[in-house]
């Protein structure tokens, strides 16, 4: 039988897409988030043609398009800025599809938001929750604010140090991958017309993304510096310190900006429940149950293929119980395998001139395998 109500804890870009996905397949959806103002938040992101696929079919593509930048070409360049190679990638989410697209999170997250409202899910604000009790039947929920719900299912989109996750007795948690990332929203110089790599520099590697008109996405790859830095101020100061030795367009974009600039600066976790992440009627999806390092840039892909996957699956016809494990059987090894290769490609970024390390090959076998359906 289907589901017919069901809470989803997290408003990000998972909980979007699943409350979505999951009412215009008829189901009653409550939709808690803990922050107490709900819209979108942060820098630049990648959307590779599988998430633009998620996307489309829940309705919110073409507002996220009209503000992103489609390309379907990345350039590899050396530190000094000179071309080492231009390549085609993959369309992941059909021939039709963009194969990528820079977006800011805020556009894409607003754009979800909105749909949300429209869609007449409900949304309640500076909430999580407290207790969970399972039964074969439904989940009784006990909220932070001491209200109760009863559903038929409870889906933890929470992220990665999900609550939901502990709630459940899932003991796995994020660890730090080895490296570090630089973040920056900056003016979009008229030549960049797509995503950059620089290799070959003092640091892992420096790139970029056109994600607006008139707007473009920075990242400088390093190991993990001191803890105090982590956050959303990091000094405009060190990201140059840091960066230098780097130049063409990545040069020249750091150097611009004024020196009030927000620079966010993050050690880079990874974390995959290798088994079920699924216990009774509840699940753990998104970032919750997988986050892998941003070298191939299938975060937010992996995220909302769950959603629309495990949204038609549950409002199907199978029993609850037999939906989720379908669920895991065609999540569980694509996900893994993108973790791998991503995991694989950090290791050679952190320990260069590793014998045998073969980047491009890693990455384009990996998108060319994720052309096949979820």
């Amino acid at each position: 039988m289907p589901v017919q109500k069901v809470l989803v804890v997290g408003g990000g870009i998972t909980g979007s897409v699943l409350s979505l996905a999951l009412t215009q397949r008829g189901a009653e959806v409550e939709l808690v988030e803990i922050s107490p103002q709900w819209f979108g938040v942060g820098h630049g992101i990648t959307i590779q043609g599988n998430a633009l696929k998620a996307l489309r079919s829940v309705g919110v593509l073409d507002r996220v398009l009209a503000r992103a930048v489609p390309f379907d070409v990345m350039r590899l360049r050396h530190a000094d800025g000179s071309l080492i190679a231009q390549l085609d990638t993959p369309h992941t989410g059909g021939p039709d599809l963009p194969s990528t697209a820079g977006a800011l999170r805020s556009d894409l997250q607003n754009a979800l938001c909105d749909a949300v409202h429209a869609h007449g899910v409900t949304v309640r604000l500076g909430l999580s929750v407290e207790r969970l009790a399972d039964s074969p039947e439904h989940v009784d929920v006990t909220f932070t604010d001491g209200s109760t719900g009863r559903y038929d299912l409870v889906v933890g989109a929470d992220g990665l140090n999900s609550r939901i996750r502990t709630l459940i007795g899932i003991e796995t948690t994020p660890s730090p991958v080895g490296m570090s990332i630089f973040r920056v929203v900056a003016p979009r110089p008229a030549e960049m017309d797509c995503a950059e790599v620089y290799y070959g520099g003092p640091r892992y590697k420096a790139g970029y993304s056109p994600i607006s008109p008139d707007q473009c996405y920075a990242y400088l790859l390093d190991e993990n510096l001191d803890t105090s830095l982590i956050g959303p101020h990091a000094p405009i100061s060190l990201l140059r310190e840091r960066g230098a030795g780097y130049g063409g367009t990545w040069g020249r974009v750091i150097s611009s900006l004024p020196e009030d600039t927000a620079v966010d600066y993050r050690w880079i976790e990874s974390v995959l429940i290798d088994g079920p992440w699924h216990r009774g009627r509840t699940i753990v999806v998104g970032d919750a149950a997988h986050a892998c390092p941003p070298l191939i840039a299938q975060g937010a892909a992996m995220c909302t293929e769950d959603a629309v996957l495990l949204a038609e699956l549950v409002t199907g016809e199978m029993p609850v119980d037999k939906a989720l494990e379908q669920f895991m059987t065609r999540r569980l090894p694509r996900v893994r395998m993108v973790m791998e290769n991503s995991l694989q490609l950090a290791d050679w970024e952190i320990h260069p001139g590793t014998p045998g390390a073969d980047p491009a090959r890693i990455m384009s076998e990996t998108l060319d395998s994720l052309t096949a359906a979820a």
